[in-house]
Parts: C-alpha cells; structure tokens; sequence
C-alpha cells in the first residue's frame, strides 16, 4: 500500500506563492489518481485538485483555479500543488489523496490514501 507524507506548509502573506510536495513509498504514484484537499477550522474537508492519467489530466476547484498548478515527477515519486496569489481564505490543512486509477472523482470519500496534512497559512 502507498504511503504518502506531505510538506512545504507556513505561513505567507497574501499575495505569496508556496509550493507542497506529497511524497509517496511503498507504491508508485502514477499508479494511482491523485487529489489535493484542504480542511479549514470549522468546515469540512474539500477538493482542491486532482491529476490522473498518461498524459495526465488535472481539475481544479473554482476557488483555485487559475491559482493553483498540481503536478507530478516520477523520477521523485512525488506530487507537487504550486500555489499562488494565495489569500487568507486559503488557509487550511493541506492532505494530498489516492485513489485506483478506475475511480475519477473529487469526493474525499472515496480516496483511499492519505497523508497527514501540512499546514498553510495565509495572512492579510
């Protein structure tokens, strides 16, 4: 089974730019479809991106959209979400996912691998 731990959470200013990495072990990363989510204080946990595919097709929420670039390297066995023009209300707890190549979603139910979370923090 894959293990994923994510990284490259802090605190930035709005405006700022900052980069996770979801590192995976234990199974190869292009094996899988892969999301990032993020929970804030009192809401409940939400899609942020997903990629999947060879030649890989991303999603985004609208919220990020335009904003946020995920990606992947294979040689690394690590998935990336670039993030930009960050603003306060994208400060949450960032979990990147896995799920079977056959599920196509954006339902953090049916993910079945999960990281820790890193922390993001956005301020004014």
């Amino acid at each position: 089974q894959v293990q994923l731990v994510e990284s490259g959470g802090g605190l930035v200013q709005a405006g700022g730019s900052l980069r996770l990495s979801c590192a995976a072990s234990g199974g190869t990363l292009n094996d899988y479809n892969m999301g990032w989510f993020r929970q804030a204080p009192g809401k409940e946990r939400e899609f942020v991106a997903r990629i999947r595919g060879n030649p890989s097709i991303t999603d985004y929420a609208d919220s990020v959209k335009g904003r946020f670039t995920i990606s992947r390297d294979g040689a690394k066995n690590t998935m990336y979400l670039q993030m930009k023009s960050l603003k306060p209300e994208d400060t949450a707890v960032y979990y990147c996912a896995a799920v079977s190549r056959l599920v196509v979603t954006v339902r953090p139910s049916r993910y079945d691998y999960w990281g820790q979370g890193t922390q993001v923090t956005v301020s004014s």
